[in-house]
């Protein structure tokens, strides 16, 4: 639990991606018809804030071994967030996609 009070307590990205998964929490009761597509809908805005908190670990770690600029350091954060950029494109097709189903097919 350490690991989510220090996420919180420091990462913007983190208290961002949080603070969507309570405002997203009853708004999916009303998008998801099935216990399916709200366990999709639920489930990809965990995966997103899993992703930030891997993430955030993996850039604190190359900061901790490397703290100077180097170049595998960089490739290694940017790699890391190009993880969570896919989760985000995740999320937003699954959101998307349930909206679409409900109210307009």
């Amino acid at each position: 639990m350490g690991g989510f009070r220090e996420g919180l307590a420091t990462e913007a990205a983190i208290k961002q991606e949080a603070a969507l998964l309570l405002l997203a929490l009853p708004v999916s009761v009303f998008v998801a018809e099935t216990v399916w597509a709200w366990a999709a809908l639920v489930g990809s805005l965990l995966l997103l804030l899993a992703a930030e908190f891997l993430n955030t670990a993996i850039e604190r770690l190359c900061n901790h071994v490397h703290p100077e600029r180097h170049e595998a350091i960089k490739v290694t954060k940017d790699l890391a967030s190009a993880g969570v950029f896919c989760v985000i494109v995740l999320a937003a097709m699954v959101w998307l996609v349930a909206v679409i189903d409900r109210w307009f097919i």
